[in-house]
């Protein structure tokens, strides 16, 4: 299963023993994930399919919004559980919810694109508007740079909606290098997307650590090419028992990068 924007990974998991993170431990280059990292781009995502599944039956009588619902967390992880279609839509993750609300419409003896592409973006429009700085993370930022350390963002997906994300929350100001897949060409866990961090960045993966919640693009993904790779569980659920990815650390959320008070 690939991890996705989408799709918790956590499931099936028993707790590993963290790694205790310490300040002097830091590395002189932080590369960090967007989205469910630094920004919670997941916690509200059932919440706003259910809205949107409700506005629609509300449309249409005799669809039923639970059933819908159900059939989309259904075709959801169906979806996103190929990778080459996972590379092919998550730059365009609006068309996405609205094939995976299409999908699901018919699954439940609804065909009608139409209503799928108002169910997608209705849940994106949703979406977009709950999306917030996970707890303390903009000030971790703050406080890691003036630590000295130069942070550098690597985040899948399309340019617009990342870059609206970003420019929203003012996180331009803390990052020495963003590298956005629509942008660079190239995103987690292929190689290409770690290697324009380190050449723009004139560093070299010895000196950098990748931080992220996805265990394969962030954590094997960096290991891969010599990075440090610190996975943020950050519902303390633990390694999954199929995992065979080892985290280099196992932190809760990034504030846990700072030294103790």
């Amino acid at each position: 299963m690939v991890g996705s924007h989408d799709e918790a990974s956590d499931r099936g998991a028993s707790r590993p023993k963290p790694r205790v993170v310490k300040v002097k431990d830091l590395p002189a280059v932080l590369l960090l994930d967007l989205d469910d990292t630094i920004l919670d781009d997941t916690g509200a995502r059932d919440r706003c399919w259910q809205t949107a599944c409700a506005e629609a039956a509300a449309q249409r009588p005799g669809l039923d919004a639970e059933r819908l619902f159900g059939a989309i967390g259904e075709v959801r992880e169906v979806f996103w559980s190929d990778p080459d279609r996972h590379r092919e839509w998550r730059p365009r993750m609006r068309e996405a919810w609205e094939q995976i609300a299409t999908d699901a419409l018919a699954r439940v003896g609804s065909d009608d694109p139409a209503l799928g592409a108002f169910i997608g973006q209705r849940h994106a429009e949703l979406r977009d508007s709950a999306m917030a700085p996970l707890p303390g993370a903009i000030s971790t930022l703050g406080r890691l740079q003036s630590l000295g350390v130069t942070l550098g963002l690597i985040t899948n997906g399309g340019r617009d909606r990342q870059r609206a994300k970003i420019e929203r929350f003012a996180l331009t100001a803390y990052f020495a290098y963003i590298g956005i897949e629509g942008e660079v060409g190239f995103g987690k866990p292929h190689r290409g997307a770690y290697d324009s961090a380190l050449a723009s960045l004139g560093v070299t993966a010895a000196e950098c650590w990748m931080v992220g919640d996805k265990l394969d693009w962030d954590v094997a993904g960096a290991q891969a090419v010599g990075i440090r790779g610190i996975w943020l569980d950050r519902r303390g659920a633990g390694l999954p028992r199929s995992s065979t990815i080892q985290p280099d650390y196992v932190i809760g959320s990034i504030s846990e990068l700072l030294p103790s008070a």
